[in-house]
């Protein structure tokens, strides 16, 4: 599962840049609205990641859950918060959130 993680986040890159050469309006819209929410403001950058997390993993979005882990950690979250967010969504999501987990969890120990 690690090899499938890595390769997601060098798909990703390349994706990111055909997306900037063929959608750019889309690109620098999402990238405004992402910068000005994500960054420390009342909730501090690594509390907004945690949310986003917990929402990725709700949600039920494989990407997202990839994506914001790499973001909280980078944020300076442990992996014991990580999974603590992710496990508040379950409570919220139920099943569904719960069978994302692992996808939280080999994403943390591809990471590592």
């Amino acid at each position: 599962m690690t090899e499938d993680i890595k390769s997601f986040f060098e798909k990703y890159q390349s994706d990111f840049s055909k997306m900037k050469r063929q959608i750019p309006d889309t690109i620098s819209g999402f990238g405004g609205l992402f910068s000005n929410v994500m960054k420390d403001g009342a909730m501090s950058l690594k509390e907004k990641e945690l949310a986003a997390i917990a929402i990725a993993v709700a949600i039920q979005c494989e990407p997202c859950i990839k994506l914001h882990c790499k973001k909280c950690l980078e944020a300076g979250a442990t992996k014991e918060q990580i999974l603590e967010a992710a496990s508040v969504a379950v409570m919220m999501a139920g099943g569904p959130a719960f069978t994302h987990i692992p996808v939280v969890i080999d994403t943390l120990e591809a990471l590592e």
